[in-house]
């Protein structure tokens, strides 16, 4: 009985995953975009992501920029989680296919799944390459105004 309301709460998540995995890729793809115009924002002189917060003491703008990397820490971590809920919940009812003899069903079912994992991993990969090259990109303009207030 146990085993049963396990499988059922399974198969209820599988639905909320995979559109979190859809949610999650589309929001990799904006960021990769968002990333690309930065990068060309940043080839102008005197480019400042940080330009708002010059005025505020130097604590809160290492606020500010965690607060600015932490969806792309969040894309990079959980996309692959989500991906491979996405993979085992209906890893069991195609594994029971397969034993009752139903191979194209179960076929059908692990090429969804694995559809689900890609596109997680995707979005994971995208999220950890913006998160490392914003990080950067960030730590240089904290870098920079910590020693412009030092040196006043």
């Amino acid at each position: 009985m146990l085993e049963q309301g396990f499988a059922q709460i399974a198969q209820a998540l599988l639905w909320p995953v995979l559109i979190l995995v859809a949610c999650s890729f589309v929001y990799a793809l904006w960021v990769a975009g968002g990333t690309l115009m930065e990068s060309l924002q940043r080839r102008s002189p005197g480019y400042r992501a940080l330009a708002r917060h010059a005025d505020k003491p130097v604590e809160e703008i290492e606020l500010a920029v965690l607060h600015q990397l932490e969806p792309l820490r969040l894309l990079g971590r959980v996309s692959p989680l989500l991906g491979l809920i996405a993979t085992m919940v209906p890893l069991g009812p195609a594994l029971q296919s397969v034993a009752a003899g139903q191979g194209q069903q179960a076929l059908a079912v692990f090429s969804s799944a694995f559809a689900g994992v890609v596109l997680a991993l995707a979005a994971a990969a995208i999220g950890l390459v913006a998160y490392s090259v914003k990080r950067r990109w960030l730590m240089a303009e904290l870098v920079s105004i910590r020693s412009t207030r030092g040196a006043v």
